[in-house]
């Protein structure tokens, strides 16, 4: 592990051991001093060798201090911009930020720029999975106090207006949230060969058409269907983004852009039950629909006018035009096929498609077979699972007894965890990142330009166990404070 800096040291210590005696030997030894005494061993010689030690013990701390500096503060080359006429992704010659060869190669500001763009796409599928819950819910918070009409069965918004029951109105939600689990597979495994700005574009627009569709809903099953697709439509953002992160940041910074990154997937089930419910509460259900319609909108414009192609571009081989002749000369001009062989060729190509469709995005399941993506995937969808449980669990909890909180109340009772995961992500990223920069720097890993080498597993040290043993633990404060009736401040003060 060491030997990348065993190898610049022993470097470092001959270039200065080499120069160091031809030094000595001008300033000290002069013409007249030499004589045959001069080479009998002197006492003051060992206190020079442990100084020249310690002398070499700085410059080499120095030399690391320097390589940690200017491998965080080095600035990539200029980008070098592709043609208008020859960018990549759909109507990518309308984008305003240019693509260049080497994504990496963007400025800072070309780069925060992106992460941001791709953030707050990243809060439309997990916005468009809570914002109907307060409308789904809105009349059971206002509960009457009669005696004779104490529960009274009114049924949710939803399904009164579409005459069904609330337990299949909630259906929308469920198969919402498995569309979000299941379709970034094709969308992750298309846009390694589409790209990431075709699946942007594609998937934004039919977030937009099925939102639509949803809010013109007149009966349960549309609104279930058009849900689910729509779910499924946004939920690109949860899986290319990451990939996005991955095209433009180095490693050593991509803790930080990662934690601004995930403020999108992590905040929009929080800002949901708020624009949700005073949505719900003043104009109906179907306005969160067109919410999201709206929202979906914007998104698609501002990706079709200010996001790049960022996936780097692979050369093609060409044909030389002198092989092409050739070959168009030794082939005859007519071929005889027989239609048995054309049907076996097209069968064949129909077959070949849909296993490149259907069958191989599920080829990333296999990746689970190793035990640390198995844990990770494990424990994320605990927590993500959690977390959209908790959400369910505070609008039922402070709607009802001993809180009776109205909807935009019970709403704003989301604020504190949007305050926690603003604060982690920007700070936690940044925290990955000083770690992972320790951990290169305590084994001495460097590559042959004196760069660190960094490691996934550095990115889970002390970090992790504090997270892990942190999130369960507020959920066992959430849990015990509200059911006890606690004063709200201890329940919404949990720091899940």
């Amino acid at each position: 592990m060491n030997h990348g800096l065993e190898k610049i040291n022993a470097q470092e210590a001959e270039e200065s051991t080499s120069e160091q005696p031809s030094v000595n030997c001008d300033e000290k030894i002069k013409p007249e001093e030499a004589s045959p005494r001069s080479s009998s061993p002197s006492p003051a010689r060992p206190a020079d060798s442990v100084d020249e030690k310690e002398k070499e013990k700085e410059k080499e701390k120095d030399v690391e201090a320097v390589k940690v500096t200017t491998n965080a503060s080095s600035t990539a080359p200029a980008p070098i911009k592709v043609p208008r006429s020859k960018r990549r992704g759909l109507f990518g010659r309308f984008s305003v930020v240019a693509e260049v060869e080497e994504p990496r190669h963007y400025s800072r500001k070309t780069k925060w720029y992106i992460t941001f763009v791709i953030s707050m796409a990243a809060v439309a599928a997990p916005l468009g999975s809570t914002i109907i819950l307060c409308a789904n819910s809105q009349p059971l918070l206002f509960i009457e106090r009669d005696a004779d009409r104490v529960v009274v069965a009114a049924l949710p918004d939803v399904a009164k207006e579409l005459n069904t029951t609330a337990t299949v109105t909630n259906l929308s939600v469920a198969f919402y949230m498995l569309s979000m689990s299941i379709f970034p597979l094709w969308w992750s495994s298309f846009s390694e060969s589409l790209g990431r700005r075709t699946i942007y574009l594609t998937s934004f627009a039919l977030f937009l058409l099925w939102n639509i569709l949803a809010a013109v809903s007149t009966n349960i099953a549309m609104l279930i269907v058009m849900r689910s697709l729509g779910g499924g439509a946004a939920a690109s953002v949860q899986a290319v983004g990451a990939g996005t992160m991955a095209d433009i940041w180095e490693v050593r910074e991509r803790g930080r852009a990662m934690g601004v990154f995930y403020l999108g997937p992590l905040c929009g089930p929080l800002l949901a039950p708020i624009i949700g419910g005073a949505l719900a509460q003043r104009l109906g259900w179907r306005s969160t629909q067109w919410f999201l319609a709206g929202y979906g909108g914007v998104v698609l414009v501002l990706l079709f006018f200010a996001l790049p192609e960022t996936l780097k571009a692979t050369e093609p081989v060409l044909v030389e035009p002198e092989n092409i002749t050739l070959a168009a000369s030794s082939t005859p001009a007519l071929s005889w096929t027989s239609s048995r062989q054309m049907m076996h060729r097209k069968t064949k190509k129909g077959i070949k498609i849909a296993k490149r469709i259907l069958i191989d995005p599920l080829k990333i399941i296999l990746y689970l077979r190793f035990p640390a993506v198995l844990i990770t995937v494990y424990y994320a969808s605990i927590t993500f699972g959690t977390l959209y449980m908790l959400n369910i669990s505070v609008e039922t909890t402070f709607s009802k007894p001993p809180y009776d909180f109205s909807t935009i109340i019970v709403g704003l009772t989301y604020i504190p965890n949007s305050v926690g995961y603003l604060l982690t992500s920007v700070f936690g990223g940044k925290w990955t990142d000083t770690i992972m920069a320790r951990e290169a720097k305590r084994a001495g890993r460097y590559d042959a330009k004196g760069r660190l080498i960094y490691r996934p597993e550095d990115r889970m040290r002390e970090n992790a166990w504090i997270a892990a043993f942190l999130y369960p633990g507020a959920l066992v404060w959430y849990g015990w404070t509200s059911q006890k009736g606690v004063f709200w401040v201890a329940p919404v003060s949990s720091p899940p």
